[in-house]
């Protein structure tokens, strides 16, 4: 293996002495679990619906994180500059897809959410909102707080991109991904610094975003009822879910062993968490829920001591969306919230997402990576090591 010192002024070199190895670590530790679980659930699920090849879904999920954790990198080498540009082109693009989505979308379930293009098979791009929505509203705040009086200007246009992701996602509908965007927003909004009245009102403007989808929206009904009250309806995927990690017990049935995933619809993405319980039992489930929970922790000590707010306020944002994006995959498979269709960053089945996934986290880690003062470039050419 080829050994980088700290002398090596090389675009690698630069990129391995100054990237969180830590948090890339822990996210390729979760790439690695995409992989164990898309071999151990997806290929029941092909035979289940009587795909052509037993490992359709396998090969194709390979694919994806092989094509992910490519992203994940060469998005890590780019500056913070470089990261802003990029999300721009990207949100810009996304949004125009969106709301592509709305005319010639595939509808699947009453939403209209995915585009068939050619050669490509689906995309969702909306996912890719997420990432990309995160670091421009980052730079448009960031601007907004540094503009003195011409502040109105960058908060109008945060808020504006807000607005139009947010009609977006309510027309296809895709409320899960508006509550994911809303908080990320929201988020960064209350680190930026603003008064707390203001704080309040936007609280009190999400409860009443979440009630006012709850009267307008009759499946985001159905699943609070069916939350609230399980004798109300179909709760077949959660209570098939509950038996799986009550089966998995401590330490799991052991690899391929598992039956649930024989008649759990969608056992290789919004469910694969019930899949690790089962097969790997609850050990690994804690592994997989710590390292999570490490990302996020890592990445806020991280902007501890950043001192540029673009950089503190987009780290935020994506922090926010892959933590939560977590939460509400493992906890709606435990039961613990209603039942939301959202992958399991990294480890479900999908190709737009795990891209998406990949495509943020990479914003992230270059982003936080260490970025060396003048004194010390001059000591690293100097050649000390």
């Amino acid at each position: 293996m080829m050994a980088l010192s700290r002398a090596d002024t090389s675009t690698l070199g630069r990129w391995w002495w100054s990237v969180d190895r830590w948090t890339l670590a822990a996210l390729l530790t979760l790439v690695f679990f995409g992989y164990v679980m898309v071999l151990a659930a997806a290929p029941a699920v092909a035979e289940r619906i009587g795909a052509s090849s037993r490992n359709m879904f396998f090969v194709k999920q390979v694919l994806f994180l092989a094509g992910a954790s490519a992203v994940m990198a060469g998005v890590s080498l780019l500056s913070p500059k470089g990261v802003r540009r990029l999300a721009l082109l990207g949100f810009f693009g996304a949004l125009l897809l969106t709301a592509a989505t709305l005319v010639i979308g595939a509808e699947v379930k009453g939403a209209r959410r995915w585009l068939n293009l050619p050669l490509m098979g689906s995309l969702q791009p909306s996912e890719f909102l997420k990432p990309c929505f995160a670091i421009v509203a980052a730079w448009l705040i960031s601007q907004a707080k540094l503009a003195g009086r011409k502040a109105w200007i960058g908060w109008g246009l945060a808020l504006g991109a807000y607005a139009v992701v947010a009609l977006l996602l309510q027309r296809q509908p895709d409320i899960g991904m508006l509550l994911v965007v809303s908080a990320v927003f929201f988020s960064q909004v209350f680190v930026a610094g603003i008064n707390m009245a203001v704080v309040f009102a936007l609280g009190g403007l999400g409860v009443g975003g979440l009630f006012s989808a709850y009267f307008l929206f009759h499946h985001v009904q159905s699943r609070i009822d069916r939350f609230l009250n399980p004798e109300a309806g179909n709760n077949y995927q959660v209570d098939v879910a509950l038996e799986a990690f009550g089966a998995g017990g401590m330490m799991g049935v052991g690899p391929g062993e598992g039956r649930m995933k024989n008649v759990l619809p969608d056992a290789h993405a919004d469910f694969v968490f019930a899949v690790v319980g089962e097969e790997f039992g609850l050990l690994i489930c804690l592994l997989i829920l710590g390292l999570f929970t490490f990302v996020v922790v890592r990445g806020l000590m991280r902007l501890l001591a950043e001192t540029d707010l673009f950089v503190i306020l987009a780290a935020t944002g994506l922090l926010t969306q892959f933590g939560l994006q977590a939460f509400v995959n493992m906890a709606s498979s435990l039961h613990l919230i209603p039942t939301k269709g959202m992958t399991l960053p990294f480890v479900s089945y999908g190709g737009s997402s795990v891209i998406a996934i990949a495509l943020g986290m990479g914003f992230l880690l270059a982003l936080t990576r260490r970025r060396l003062t003048r004194g010390e470039e001059g000591a690293a050419q100097g050649g000390f090591q």
